[in-house]
């Protein structure tokens, strides 16, 4: 009672109507068509930071590494980018980094679809339940636990193994090869995949499908003309997202590809803190973003911004 004594208004709301007044003090009525803005803040602020990363990695790119201080020349030159189109490693990296994100995004795809599908169609709560669950339970463990565990799973003395020994068969090489660093790949990929095609396949309706097989169309007609092209927003999203990642993947080329699969990422790593070639290092971390970013403007440019859920505006 003595909480309402002096006013007539608990405190807790005296406290609140103070915090009211301060905060429209600070910020006026009239300004309160640029709260979108505000909160825009954070997200600006974080673009700004990764901005300038890349200005000093651009400004680090253009020096040479003096081999007898180990430190970069003051002069100004391109041989960190000669070095890398001049040296096929450097080539055959970058084009083993783009093949892998195009496999892992085409079978990612692929498998994330239908259990996307299922999981927002399905009836049974029980199934929705357990493959929401089957779906999160990637994220509580890391990247690199996943891939010691397909090393567990893979190796010569692996799951897999015992049982190709165990029937009588010589032991198969699973382990340090592309295959093996795809495979993991797809598996890291695939719940990212699923959590962006979810919202896009339970934005179309059940009725919609219905009516096209209401209209003589099979399911598989359905599937394939109306409820695929409906998801498209979301394929494309998902697919951008998982070509990115893998293409700048670094812990399972590492871990499963055992140095004989090295995606780019890993000689910007070995450029950085194998041979400190700080120059080199930023040179190649440069190309690996300009080349992404032209592929996925390449890919918005076919698809167009309207596949995203974005209005064309007309002028």
């Amino acid at each position: 009672m003595a909480e309402t004594a002096a006013g007539g208004k608990p405190l807790s709301w005296r406290l609140i109507d103070g915090v009211d007044r301060l905060v429209a003090a600070a910020w006026p009525r009239g300004l309160h068509g640029m709260n979108g803005y505000l909160f825009l803040l954070p997200a600006v602020a974080l673009v700004f930071i990764l901005v300038i990363g890349l200005g000093y990695m651009v400004e680090f790119s253009l020096h040479e590494l003096d081999l007898a201080t180990y430190r970069l020349k003051e002069a100004y030159s391109l041989t960190n980018y000669q070095t890398f189109f001049e040296r096929p490693v450097y080539i055959r990296v970058l084009w083993r980094s783009l093949l892998a994100a195009a496999i892992v995004t085409l079978i990612t795809l692929v498998l994330a679809f239908p259990y996307a599908y299922l999981m927002v169609r399905t009836t049974s709560a029980a199934t929705r339940k357990f493959l929401l669950v089957a779906l999160f339970l990637p994220f509580f463990i890391g990247q690199v636990v996943r891939a010691y565990g397909w090393l567990i799973i893979l190796g010569k003395e692996g799951l897999l193994n015992s049982i190709v020994t165990g029937i009588g068969l010589p032991p198969l090489d699973l382990i340090y090869n592309y295959p093996a660093v795809i495979l993991g790949l797809v598996q890291y990929m695939l719940p990212f995949a699923v959590l962006l095609l979810t919202p896009a396949v339970a934005a179309i309706g059940e009725d919609i499908e219905l009516a096209s097989e209401s209209l003589g169309a099979t399911w598989i007609g359905t599937f394939r003309h109306v409820v695929i092209p409906m998801a498209k927003p979301g394929i494309i999203g998902a697919g951008i997202v998982v070509f990115t990642l893998t293409l700048t993947d670094f812990a399972m080329p590492e871990i499963l590809g055992g140095g004989t699969s090295d995606f780019i990422a890993n000689a910007i790593y070995d450029s950085y803190f194998q041979i400190s070639n700080i120059g080199l290092g930023s040179a190649l971390s440069i190309v690996l973003t300009l080349v992404g970013s032209a592929l996925v403007a390449l890919m918005l440019m076919i698809a167009g911004t309207g596949t995203l859920g974005f209005a064309e505006r007309k002028s």
